[in-house]
Formats: structure tokens, sequence, C-alpha cells
């Protein structure tokens, strides 16, 4: 093929060959480009081309394969909008006041004190005038309503939780237990 065929094979072709990869999902901006790229790859490699009436069907599929390379070499990312993040519900808290509602007042105080204040039980012993053993047994008392309560058929949902709280609970305990020991 000469250089003026190949050169008027152009200008008939050019149009034709983005309306092609338009066709093909590509945007128009990136679609000039890429035929502006298989036309010129196609020109360097025109000694090539068996059939000059062929040129435009050769060029497509030079500007397709060029299309196919540019998608499996480069990821495709978008850039996310920033999006206003919805006001937070401390959901935690709402679980913790159902736990706590299963309790007896005294428990509950106990249980709030040390669990969540994290006051050590000597120390809620001292605020309320009762002996550690009484508070550790307040405690047990707690937790064992708290797994009451949640083991019902009704709050088969909270179960989940309730193994957790309860977990929570007794490593606090036995952490309580160790340090106690250690410092005594």
């Amino acid at each position: 093929m000469t250089n003026e065929e190949y050169g008027r094979a152009y200008q008939k072709g050019f149009n034709l060959t983005v309306r092609f990869l338009v066709s093909r999902g590509l945007s128009y901006d990136s679609a000039l480009d890429t035929a502006q790229a298989a036309w010129a790859k196609g020109w360097e490699r025109r000694e090539q081309l068996r059939d000059p009436s062929l040129v435009l069907t050769w060029t497509n599929s030079i500007a397709l394969n060029i299309h196919r390379t540019y998608l499996r070499r480069e990821p495709q990312t978008q850039t996310l909008p920033d999006l206003q993040a919805p006001p937070r519900m401390n959901v935690a808290a709402i679980d913790v006041k159902r736990i706590l509602s299963s309790c007896k007042p005294n428990d509950r105080a106990v249980l709030e004190g040390h669990y969540i204040e994290g006051f050590k039980v000597q120390e809620i012993a001292q605020q309320y005038g009762w002996s550690e053993t009484a508070v550790r047994i307040r405690l047990l008392r707690a937790r064992r309503s708290v797994e009451r309560k949640l083991s019902k058929p009704k709050h088969a949902r909270l179960r989940g939780l309730a193994e957790k709280a309860r977990q929570a609970l007794v490593d606090a305990t036995d952490m309580d237990s160790y340090l106690e020991a250690k410092v005594a």
C-alpha cells in the first residue's frame, strides 16, 4: 500500500474508526485518541497489509486491540463522591440499657459502677457500706439475671450479644480477682 493510498484511507476511515470505538463503549475523547494511535500504528506497519481494500477493518482491529491492552494493563478506578456520614447512633448504649433493665436496682448499680464506671469491688463496697463478698455476690446475681433474661426465646436476637456481654463480664471479674490477689 502506498503512502497516498493510506492517506486517502485515513481521511475516509478515521471517523468510522472513532464511531466503531464509541459503539464499543469508549468515550468520544478516548475513541479519538485510540483511533489516532491505531491509524499511526497502521501507518508504521502498512507493508504488512495484504489487501488494501481491508485497511479500515484492519485498522479497526488494531484500535480494538489497543483498547483491550489498555483495559488489561490499567486498573479501572473511579473516584467516589464524598458522602456525608449519617449521624451515628450509639447502639451499644441501647443494648447495655436493655441488659441493665433486667437487673434489680442494687444489682444494676453494682454492674454500672463496676463495669461501666470502672470502680473496683473495694470502692463499691465502701460506697454502699457492704462487704466485698456482698458486692461480688451481687455482681454474680446480676450476670445470671442478664443471662436468664437474654436466653428466653423472645430475646433470640440478643443471644449473641448476651454471650459477648457475659464473656466480657466474666473476663473482667477474673481480671479483677487476679489483680486483687496480686496486690494482696
